[in-house]
C-alpha cells in the first residue's frame, strides 16, 4: 500500500482512494495525520528562528528583497 508524505496509508488504486477521499469529505472517517512533526522539521524550524534573531533588520530586508526577485524572474 502506497504511503502519503507523512506516511499515512493510502489506496493503491485511482477508484479506492476517490471513495477514501468522499468518506473523508462526508466524515464517515478520520483522516490520519501523524501529530508528530519529523526532527528535520523542527530543526529548520528552530534554525530559522535563530537566524532571523541574529540577523538585523536592514540584512533581512535585503534578503527579503533578493527571494522576491528571485521569484519574479
Amino acid at each position: 500500500m502506497p504511503t502519503g508524505p507523512q506516511g499515512q496509508k493510502r489506496p493503491a488504486d485511482m477508484i479506492g482512494g476517490a471513495v477514501t477521499t468522499c468518506k473523508i469529505a462526508v466524515g464517515d472517517i478520520e483522516e490520519e495525520l501523524d501529530e508528530k512533526r519529523p526532527k528535520r522539521s523542527r530543526a529548520a524550524k528552530a534554525g530559522g528562528q535563530a537566524r532571523a534573531k541574529s540577523l538585523d533588520p536592514e540584512r533581512r530586508s535585503e534578503i527579503a528583497a533578493q527571494a522576491a526577485k528571485a521569484r519574479w524572474e
